[in-house]
């Protein structure tokens, strides 16, 4: 069951075989709300909420351990889809949980985040900040984030559901992320993965990232993402369903 002592938000939604979706840095499950109609009419779909708390990875994978034997409460087992820094944690639960992964879908992601110094200043500048400013500084970059095309009401949706995003969540999970590096551990990644990189992410170089992790993970698949940017699952283009699909039926 999942631990009560924080919100997990989770959402449960369709019927067939299990599927988790994996938040990015945000925290929130919510920023999944123009996927999860369309994969819940092929999978029981799930999202949820990261623990703000948690200050390993260690923490995070138990937590989603605990979201799959809910979601999957006969298998266990769950496709996992992981966006960004939900990307590192899924990758890192399939390196922990094998049995419990049925396929791995990483989007805009990477096995090390560097240059390290970024992340020491992304932590110091979010400790200092005026939590009220967040917003604004949302919007002064969401022509870098966001693909081109994204419809302004989408953005402006975006703005809503991070509104509430924790200070000492983005804090800790940039913690996080100083001590993750599981490059040389790409070869052991078992399940089936497939690997998503949008062509113009200014965050994360994920064309780049997501070539090296396909050389390195057996069997693993890669799907660029033309014309979008790191934020790209709110564009009308995306249709993680027919992706999923796809991939699954192609193989």
């Amino acid at each position: 069951m999942a631990n009560p002592d924080y919100d997990w938000r989770l959402s449960v939604s369709g019927a067939g075989e299990a599927l988790v979706l994996v938040p990015g840095m945000d925290g929130t499950g919510q920023l999944f709300y123009r996927q999860t109609p369309s994969l819940s009419e092929s999978f029981r779909t799930a999202t949820y909420a990261l623990r703000n708390k948690a200050t390993s990875m260690d923490t995070l994978v138990d937590d989603l351990a605990r979201i799959v034997d809910t979601v999957a409460p006969e298998t266990h087992r769950a496709i996992v889809v992981g966006e960004s820094f939900g990307g590192a944690l899924a990758m890192s639960f399939a390196l922990a949980r094998p049995e419990q992964v049925s396929a791995l879908v990483v989007l805009n992601s990477f096995p090390y985040f560097a240059p390290r110094f970024r992340l020491r200043l992304a932590r110091y500048g979010l400790a200092l900040l005026p939590w009220g400013a967040m917003p604004l500084i949302r919007r002064a970059t969401a022509f870098r984030l966001h693909s081109a095309h994204t419809h302004r009401e989408e953005i402006r949706r975006f703005m809503e559901l991070t509104a509430s995003a924790d200070r000492e969540g983005y804090i800790n999970r940039l913690q996080v992320l100083m001590s993750y590096d599981i490059r040389n551990r790409l070869h052991d990644l078992r399940p089936p993965a497939l690997f998503l990189a949008a062509e113009r992410d200014h965050l994360v170089p994920s064309v780049q990232q997501a070539q090296l992790m396909v050389s390195r993970v057996p069997g693993a698949a890669l799907r660029v993402l033309h014309g979008h940017g790191h934020i790209c699952l709110i564009a009308p283009e995306i249709d993680l369903a027919e992706i999923v699909t796809a991939w699954r039926e192609g193989r």
